[in-house]
């Protein structure tokens, strides 16, 4: 169940305790700081977890993963320095489970599939290109996708990966010429009124890295009338 526990400034947590803790990140924020300069998600935290706690002084807050800025959905962040480096080997050694929902206009040919693909990153622009052979300088890309939901207009996929690879869903669903709503950047025709893209990171399962417990937490979808139409 997608379930918010706290919302302050439009920071959505949807899980936290002692150590770690995760948000709802919003279209358009970016995780940690960059060269726009901009106030990163991990700030905004911070400053969460020290009104929250009437922390003193300087808040430890270690950043284990990120989304694209036009990306929603769960970000995690370790509280504690303990935390971090354990988090960090979950995602090393593939022991976390996450879950994406993209909104694709074109439907696939096939209904599900697992797409493997060779992506190189072309850092002038951003953007990372798909090769069906592996090239040199090339990274193999693996994800599993199914369609879960035909709308009027859009089909929904959800996405499992294998890899976690710079612009992976959005590159890989555009070489199968099913671009994710609202992205300009990889073959979609318009953009969403808020610069986003229609992809949402829905789900994540892991065993909690210190106290052992399992933990499977949903992220809300972004509130927009065709993502109210998933449910």
């Amino acid at each position: 169940m997608a379930k918010i526990i706290s919302t302050k400034d439009n920071l959505q947590v949807i899980y936290e305790d002692n150590h770690i803790i995760v948000v709802n990140k919003r279209a358009g924020d970016i995780v940690q700081g960059d060269k726009t300069g901009d106030k990163p998600l991990s700030d905004v935290v911070k400053e969460y977890i020290a009104e929250k706690y009437n922390k003193p002084g300087n808040v430890y807050l270690g950043t284990v993963h990120r989304l694209d800025r036009p990306t929603t959905g769960l970000v995690i962040f370790a509280k504690t320095s303990k935390a971090l480096p354990r988090l960090n080997k979950l995602f090393v050694s593939k022991d976390i489970s996450k879950t994406y929902w993209a909104l694709v206009k074109n439907k696939p040919e096939k209904d599900s599939d697992t797409l493997i693909n060779w992506l190189i990153k072309n850092p002038k622009n951003n953007k990372s290109r798909a090769h069906i052979n592996e090239v040199p300088d090339s990274k193999k890309a693996i994800l599993h996708y199914k369609t879960i939901k035909t709308l009027d207009n859009y089909f929904l996929l959800e996405v499992n990966l294998e890899t976690g690879r710079h612009h992976q869903i959005r590159v890989q669903l555009s070489t199968i010429g099913s671009p994710i709503k609202g992205d300009l950047k990889y073959g979609f025709d318009r953009s969403n009124k808020d610069a986003s893209i229609s992809l949402h990171a829905r789900n994540i399962q892991f065993t909690h890295p210190v106290s052992k417990e399992k933990l499977n937490i949903t992220a809300p979808l972004p509130k927009d009338p065709i993502w109210n139409a998933c449910l």
